[in-house]
């Protein structure tokens, strides 16, 4: 983070999706650096994580207008950080909610207010959907593949446009694959390195782009304070991505998996398994034991150009892809995760 940006003691802000990986990691780092931290949280979210934190606890949804009215008085910064997760068990109208509802209910509530700094809005590189030509930017065009996707890029096309018409200071962020210490949703990746044999689908090169917890939060921050990142959008990832090869290589190697070996298969077949899949598990709410997501991961080559971060934000990076990688082995290893 750039070491001249800070915030004044005691500044008041809000978090939304404080319980969430990310969300953990930025709140924790914000009432390290002597922010007021208020926080929208469900009743049935964990807070395990935050327990020792003096932390203001707005309890409901953050699509509810009377929990929103009440959690945004006299904040001074909002970080968007909430998200509703692939789940077979989340109906759309909830993607809707969490996603599209909430960003317009928190805008509307600050937009008039005199104390408001900005508006930090988390997006995701989903948004872009596949990318044809790799490496994409921050202009690239929207292509969103599922209802995840499409509902982070309608939200964040709304508040781009209410900026426009209202004024409201806001900066975007969309993340690469998050990764670091205690994150569940790429571990599957970390286990499947500590296998004998890893599949990689399809001919393309298995690109990636990831994005250390660490830096991610610092690059949230700076996006809060830094004077050139008002009204700017930061795709958050790794100088450089990539290859799932080298990944899984470089776990392997951290956890002491010699026997690895990688096995190409052809896409399709699996593609269509996905299909069928969800198609008869969703009806019933059931999680699909493979869905396209899923494959896709494995397939799409999803580099991302992302100088501006670095040349127009000035962000210099915490954590190289190596270093971050295995001290994640290290600490999934430690804890009996792979």
């Amino acid at each position: 983070m750039t070491l001249n940006l800070h915030f004044s003691a005691g500044t008041p802000v809000l978090v939304t999706g404080a319980t969430g990986f990310t969300g953990q990691a930025l709140t924790r780092k914000l009432v390290g650096i002597g922010c007021r931290v208020r926080a929208i949280v469900r009743s049935s979210s964990n807070r395990e994580g935050l327990k020792d934190l003096p932390i203001e606890w707005i309890e409901g949804d953050v699509f509810d207008p009377a929990v929103v009215e009440r959690a945004c008085v006299g904040v001074h910064y909002i970080f968007h950080v909430a998200a509703a997760y692939r789940e077979a068990k989340i109906s759309d109208e909830t993607y809707t909610k969490v996603h599209i509802e909430s960003t317009k209910l928190l805008a509307q509530a600050v937009v008039r207010r005199e104390e408001f700094k900005r508006f930090v809005h988390v997006s995701t590189v989903g948004v872009h959907g596949h990318i044809d030509e790799p490496p994409a930017n921050e202009e690239y065009r929207f292509n969103p593949g599922d209802i995840y996707q499409s509902t982070k890029a309608e939200a964040e096309l709304w508040i781009s446009r209410f900026s426009k018409e209202t004024g409201l200071p806001i900066a975007i962020v969309r993340p690469a694959a998050i990764y670091g210490p205690g994150d569940r949703r790429l571990l599957k990746l970390f286990k499947m390195a500590n296998k004998r044999l890893f599949p990689l689908f399809g001919k393309g090169q298995g690109l990636y782009h990831l994005i250390h917890v660490g830096d991610l939060t610092d690059i949230i921050i700076t996006a809060a304070l830094a004077p050139q990142a008002l009204g700017e959008v930061y795709i958050a990832g790794n100088p450089e991505p990539s290859r799932l090869e080298d990944i899984a290589k470089l776990i392997a190697g951290e956890i002491g998996n010699k026997k690895l070996q990688f096995i190409r298969l052809p896409a399709w077949p699996l593609f269509l398994a996905a299909d069928i899949c969800e198609a008869l598990c969703k009806p019933f709410k059931i999680e699909p034991p493979i869905y396209r997501r899923r494959v896709a991961f494995f397939t799409k080559d999803r580099a991302f150009d992302t100088s501006k971060l670095r040349e127009g934000l000035g962000y210099q990076y915490s954590h190289t892809v190596e270093e971050g990688l295995r001290s994640t082995a290290r600490w999934y290893r430690e804890r009996g995760w792979v």
